[in-house]
């Protein structure tokens, strides 16, 4: 699960690290997924340590009274001097760079920030920890959006540098079954449970 919305995906501003609350919206978002999520079990849930997704890990946690275990290695991709600013902006103020991360270069860090490679090292280092520490389990993982795109590249094999083809919208639900045969996907994006909802990563 990506977390709810908040002002800032409104406003197509770079969170990155920031630790930026839900919305209303995202709020709102959030009691949607308990709703639709209420019926099923899972051995645990999971959630990156930034508030926008505590918060929209916490009534679906409440109704199914279980804790929310907090790993920090879920969090967003640290995205440098462009957090804090639009998308728009970034490339305004540093052309250079805002072309490189578009991209796609795999060493790219934004000079304080992180890449691409190392990103997704860790979005795979919690995932598969999280896999070997719950074997045969069924977990609820509340995430960023940059997450998911590592986990769905790695699950359908598609390179890190490729344009990005699916979508990954806020509070969606995503399902993705690990098993002996490997890596599958078995539902993407759903927001059926929404009434509207934003993808607001770049291509």
């Amino acid at each position: 699960m990506r977390h709810g919305e908040t002002a800032w995906n409104a406003e197509g501003r770079v969170q990155g690290q920031l630790d930026i609350p839900l919305s209303a919206t995202g709020l709102a978002q959030a009691k949607a997924v308990a709703a639709v999520l209420a019926g099923e079990s899972f051995d645990a849930i999971y959630s990156s340590d930034l508030v926008r997704v505590r918060q929209t890990a916490q009534p679906i946690a409440e109704l199914l009274k279980k804790d929310v275990l907090l790993d920090e290695r879920l969090r967003e991709r640290h995205y440098g001097a462009f957090q804090g600013i639009t998308y728009a902006e970034a490339k305004q103020r540093f052309p250079q760079d805002y072309a490189r991360f578009r991209a796609k270069d795999l060493d790219f860090d934004f000079g304080t920030g992180e890449s691409l490679l190392r990103f997704n090292e860790r979005c795979m280092d919690v995932v598969n920890d999280l896999l070997r520490k719950h074997s045969g389990k069924s977990l609820l993982v509340f995430t960023h959006g940059g997450v998911l795109e590592m986990v769905h590249r790695h699950a359908t094999g598609q390179r890190l540098t490729t344009p990005r083809d699916f979508e990954i919208p806020n509070a969606a639900i995503n399902r993705v079954e690990v098993g002996p045969e490997g890596w599958r996907i078995l539902a993407w994006a759903d927001i059926h449970h929404l009434s509207v909802a934003l993808d607001d990563l770049p291509d």
